[in-house]
């Protein structure tokens, strides 16, 4: 038998543990508003001209050897490394784990195998 939601006080839900109509839910992100502002505002005050000038400086620092100006070019335009290879990188293993040995040792030596589950 399951037993039914315990009451907490007025907190918006019916016997049944769900949000009743009227229910003005959580209260939210207390600075979305603010950071929705300060957002709106940047994209005011920066044009296409301007993310043109900040791309090329970052492009011309890259160029010249900037290791930082470098890995955020390279994150930006082509994303993280690791999660960019992890698909390879777990067919790899997978490849490298034999199938036929029931136990899944190259060796034959039977030594314990952890399967995700202890």
């Amino acid at each position: 038998m399951v037993n039914p939601p315990s009451p907490n006080g007025s907190n918006g839900r019916g016997n049944r543990g769900r949000f009743e109509r009227g229910n003005k839910g959580g209260p939210g992100n207390p600075y979305a508003s603010a950071v929705g502002k300060l957002r709106a505002a940047l994209l005011r005050a920066v044009s296409e001209k301007d993310l043109a000038a900040v791309a090329r400086a970052l492009v011309d620092k890259a160029k010249a050897g900037d290791l930082a100006a470098i890995r955020e070019l390279l994150d930006r335009i082509l994303g993280r490394p690791i999660e960019a290879d992890l698909l390879e990188r777990l067919e790899a293993l997978e490849r490298a784990v034999p199938h036929d040995d029931p136990k899944g040792f190259q060796d034959g030596s039977g030594g314990e195998r952890y399967d995700g589950v202890r």
